[in-house]
């Protein structure tokens, strides 16, 4: 039996910041890792970037980084907690509720830099479990703020998915379920 709740933030986190991961080509996550933020070029602030606190829903999204040229590298971005609360706090539905009029979605819109998604959260074979995952999209003032105010580290674990990866692969569950990351219930 499940007792997780549907929606709920998981995440590594401590009492000053939460991790999220992100996924990039060699140049962007290059270019991080240098200088410990993200780097314009070549990452853009202009597009919405998405981040997710869940190490298995990311390695659904990038294929382990293996998926492609643009994915295959998985960056662990440590933010704090104060500028992950902003962006919760500055937040809309990635989409509308269906009593909303559109021009009341458009205003909710334009007065949230952030977007939210709850996504089926994923097993180590990357099948959907019955709960659901938060992504957290962010644009304009809050990609300014991550860049800018809230990364505190990057680190690639690109050799972390890599591995895992092949512990599933050769039916060592176990293992790969000790080799992930501790996730737990984010708490405010």
């Amino acid at each position: 039996m499940n007792d997780i709740p549907q929606h709920q933030i998981r995440a590594v986190y401590d009492e000053h910041t939460i991790r999220v991961y992100q996924a990039y080509n060699n140049e962007i996550a290059d270019a991080a890792l240098a200088a410990g933020t993200f780097v314009s070029p070549p990452f853009s602030m202009t597009r919405m970037t998405w981040i997710k606190p869940s190490f298995l829903w990311m390695m659904y999204r990038a294929g382990w980084g293996y998926k492609d040229a643009g994915q295959n590298r998985i960056l662990a971005i440590d933010v704090t907690r104060e500028g992950f609360e902003w962006a919760l706090a500055h937040s809309c539905p990635s989409h509308p509720d269906p009593a909303m009029s559109k021009d009341d979605w458009e205003k909710l819109k334009a007065n949230s830099p952030v977007r939210i998604q709850w996504d089926p959260e994923r097993d180590l074979h990357l099948q959907p479990l019955p709960h659901r995952a938060i992504q957290i999209g962010i644009g304009g003032e809050a990609v300014q703020r991550y860049v800018g105010q809230w990364i505190r580290k990057i680190t690639d674990v690109t050799e972390l998915a890599h591995t895992i990866h092949d512990l599933v692969e050769r039916g060592r569950l176990d293992q790969a379920q000790a080799a992930l990351p501790m996730e737990h219930a984010y708490v405010r």
